[in-house]
C-alpha cells in the first residue's frame, strides 16, 4: 500500500533501469516529433488543433496505463490511473497561472506553444528530482509522511477559502526582471535579442522563468499528492511525465473556458484534502487504490456537473433529471439489501418527480405503504403509554 511506513519501492518490474531509459527515450521522440515535426512553425493552436492533440496524449497515457496493468498487475494499474487523474486534474490549476501570464505580457498566440513547450521540458526534470528526492526523503525519515500530508490538506483548504483569487502574479515577473535584463519587444520567437549592443530576455523568456517558478509552487502540492498515491517511483514519475506532456494542449482547449468551471476548485481542494488524509493515516486506514480512484473520479466530476449546471439552466435541468435516474436505479438495485435501497428510490422518485407526475405518484405511494408497513410492525402502546406485556419497573 502507498506510504504505509515500508520501504520506497525504487526497482520492482516497472522500475529496472532499462525502464526508465526506455521511458525517459519514449518522452524525448515525442517531445521531438512534436517541436520539429508538427510545431515546427509558431501558429496560432486552434480549438479543434488543442481538442485532437489533448485526445492523443490521454491515448497515450492510457495505453501506458493498460501496459502497466498487463506487466504489474491491476494495483499498479489503477495506481497509475489514480495519480495520473490527480496529477490532471492540478494542472488546470495551472492554466489559470498561463492564462494570467500570458495575458500580463502579451504573448502573441502563435507563440504560447514554445513557451509551453520548453516549460513543460524543464519541469519534466524538476519534478523527476523533486519525486525521487521526496521518495529517498520518505524512506528515510518516516515522519515526513506527516509533513507531506499536512501540506496537502493545508493546500486544499487553501484552495477552497482563496479559490477565486487568481491574479497575475505580479511580484514574482517584477522579481524576474529586476534579476534578468529584459524589454518589452519581441524578436519573432527567440528567447534573448540585442538592444544597443546588450543581450536582453525577450518577454517569452521572461514568460518562460515565471512559469517554471509557478510550476516549482504547485509542485509542492503535486510531488506529496503523487507519492500519497503510490510508493513505487516509477509509476510516480511517469503518471506526473504524462500529464505534464498533456498540459500545453489541455492549455488551449481550456483557455478560454476556464473560468465556467466555476466550483472546480472546490474539487481540485477536496482531491488535495483527501490524499493529504490518505498519506497521513495511511498507517490506520488502508484505502484501496480502486476506492481512491473513485473518490478521486467522484470529486472532480461532480466538481465539474456542478459548474455547469450553475452556468447553464438547461444544463441544470438535464443533470438533475440523470441525477434523479441514477438515484432510483442504485436504490433499485440495492432493493436486494436490507435498508438502503428504499430511502434512495424515494429520493430518486423525488427528483424525477419536478418533471414526472408519476414519480411523484409513484413516491407518495411507497412513503404511504412504508409508513403504514412501520405502523403495523411497530409494537402498539397501552392507553397509558406502557408496552403490552412489558415488565414492572424494579422496585
Amino acid at each position: 500500500m502507498p506510504m504505509n511506513g515500508a520501504s520506497v519501492n525504487w526497482e520492482g518490474p516497472m522500475g529496472s533501469p532499462l525502464s526508465w531509459f526506455a521511458f525517459l527515450g519514449f518522452v524525448a521522440v515525442l517531445l521531438a516529433i512534436d517541436l520539429g515535426v508538427f510545431h515546427r512553425r509558431p501558429h496560432e493552436v486552434r480549438l479543434r488543433e488543442a481538442i485532437t492533440w489533448s485526445a492523443i496524449w490521454i491515448g497515450i497515457a492510457l495505453l501506458f496505463n493498460a501496459f502497466v496493468w498487463w506487466r504489474s498487475g491491476p494495483q499498479a494499474g489503477t495506481e497509475f490511473l489514480t495519480a495520473y487523474l490527480v496529477e490532471k486534474s492540478l494542472s488546470v490549476d495551472n492554466v489559470f497561472v498561463f492564462v494570467a501570464i500570458f495575458g500580463a505580457l502579451a504573448i502573441p498566440p502563435a507563440l504560447q506553444h514554445r513557451v509551453l513547450f520548453w516549460g513543460v521540458l524543464s519541469a519534466l526534470g524538476m519534478r523527476m528530482a523533486m519525486i525521487v528526492g521526496g521518495a529517498a526523503a520518505l524512506q528515510r525519515f518516516h515522519w515526513l509522511i506527516y509533513v507531506f500530508g499536512g501540506i496537502l490538506v493545508l493546500s486544499g483548504i487553501k484552495l477552497l477559502v482563496l479559490r477565486g483569487d487568481d491574479g497575475p502574479p505580479g511580484r514574482a515577473m517584477q522579481l524576474v526582471r529586476r534579476m534578468v535584463p529584459a524589454t518589452d519587444r519581441f524578436d519573432g520567437a527567440r528567447f534573448l535579442t540585442r538592444e544597443n549592443g546588450r543581450l536582453l530576455a525577450t518577454p517569452l523568456l521572461t514568460a518562460l522563468i515565471v512559469i517554471e517558478l509557478a510550476d516549482a509552487v504547485f509542485a509542492v502540492d503535486s510531488v506529496p499528492a503523487v507519492l500519497a498515491v503510490t510508493d513505487d517511483v516509477f509509476i510516480a514519475f511517469t503518471s506526473n511525465a504524462l500529464a505534464l506532456l498533456g498540459l500545453r494542449s489541455l492549455f488551449f482547449v481550456l483557455a478560454g473556458a476556464v473560468r465556467k468551471f466555476r466550483y472546480l476548485k472546490v474539487g481540485l481542494a477536496g482531491v488535495l484534502i483527501f490524499v493529504g488524509a490518505k498519506m497521513t493515516l495511511a498507517g490506520v486506514v488502508q484505502i484501496p487504490p480502486v476506492v481512491s480512484l473513485a473518490v478521486v473520479v467522484a470529486l472532480l466530476a461532480a466538481s465539474i456537473l456542478v459548474s455547469v449546471a450553475r452556468a447553464d439552466p438547461r444544463a441544470k435541468d438535464v443533470l438533475v433529471h440523470a441525477g434523479g435516474w441514477l438515484v432510483l436505479g442504485v436504490g433499485v438495485a440495492l432493493l436486494v439489501l436490507p435498508g438502503p435501497g428504499i430511502p434512495l428510490v424515494i429520493v430518486g422518485l423525488g427528483i424525477l418527480g419536478r418533471r414526472h407526475e408519476w414519480a411523484r405518484s409513484a413516491a407518495q405511494r411507497i412513503r404511504t405503504r412504508t409508513a403504514k408497513w412501520v405502523e403495523r410492525v411497530r409494537p402498539k402502546r397501552a392507553p397509558d403509554g406502557k408496552q403490552p406485556g412489558a415488565l414492572p419497573p424494579p422496585g
